[in-house]
């Protein structure tokens, strides 16, 4: 389970994606954007 944060409305929401994470998209609950969960440059460890 992974957190995201829409980038229209700024949202932060759970997603569980199956698979790699490259390429998926996800849909904002809040405001209906389709965007794409992450990409190369923005891999973030986190602790």
């Amino acid at each position: 389970m992974i957190v995201v944060t829409c980038p229209k409305c700024k949202q932060t929401m759970k997603t569980q994606p199956k698979g790699e994470l490259q390429g998926k998209k996800k849909r904002c609950v809040y405001c209906g954007r389709s965007f794409q969960l992450i990409t190369k440059k923005e891999i973030r460890i986190s602790s």
